[in-house]
């Protein structure tokens, strides 16, 4: 594995479960980003963990 090696990372929403948010990320880390964003199914802002995108 390349030390540059860029993975794509998606935001889901916690309350739909929504695929929403798309994002790439350099390296693998310990913690799983969790941000505040917007939810068009929901229609607020709402928490979006960190999944796997294929």
């Amino acid at each position: 594995m390349a030390a540059n090696e860029k993975f794509t990372i998606l935001l889901s929403c916690t309350q739909c479960k929504n695929k929403n948010y798309y994002f790439n990320r350099c390296k693998k880390k310990d913690f799983k980003l969790e941000l505040n964003k917007f939810c068009k199914a929901c229609g607020k802002k709402t928490p979006h963990k960190e999944g796997k995108a294929n």
